[in-house]
């Protein structure tokens, strides 16, 4: 029989995914407990909408990523920091600082969790950042840290 799983089944396939099993496994096992629905007309009809929207909604995320890695390329963001006077700081610059500097001097949001700092900054000066974008597109960002 053939079914089109609604949730990702363990040695079976991922959600959305159309498969052939048997009809035991089928009536007893994966349709009551709502893990697959029948392969009628109606229902591959729908995957195939579906699995059309997710593309293009991932092709517009993918698109927007490299436009954001693009503007970022030629972007300098701009942290104060406390000091304590030639060059070293208070603690450290973090990523959530850099979030939050980044959306409010460039319009940026991004997520801290997507920016990588490769070792905790703790000196005034300039660095350059990782930002991962998702869809395996990175940007580099140039950060200069200003003591205050």
């Amino acid at each position: 029989m053939k079914v089109i799983l609604t949730q990702d089944v363990r040695g079976k396939g991922k959600r959305g995914q159309m498969i052939e099993v048997s009809d035991g496994y089928a009536r007893n096992y994966l349709l009551p407990r709502k893990l697959a629905q029948e392969a009628t007309a109606d229902n591959i009809n729908t995957m195939r909408m579906n699995d059309k929207a997710t593309a293009e909604r991932q092709a517009k995320e993918r698109a927007e990523a490299i436009e954001i890695a693009n503007r970022m390329r030629d972007m300098t963001v701009t942290v104060t920091a406390k000091g304590g006077g030639a060059g070293r700081l208070f603690g450290s610059v973090t990523n959530t600082e850099i979030a939050e500097a980044l959306e409010a001097q460039q319009q940026i949001a991004l997520d801290k969790r997507k920016i990588v700092l490769d070792e905790p900054i703790k000196n005034a000066g300039t660095y350059t950042v990782k930002c991962k974008l998702g869809y395996e597109i990175t940007g580099e960002l140039t950060v200069e840290v200003k003591e205050a």
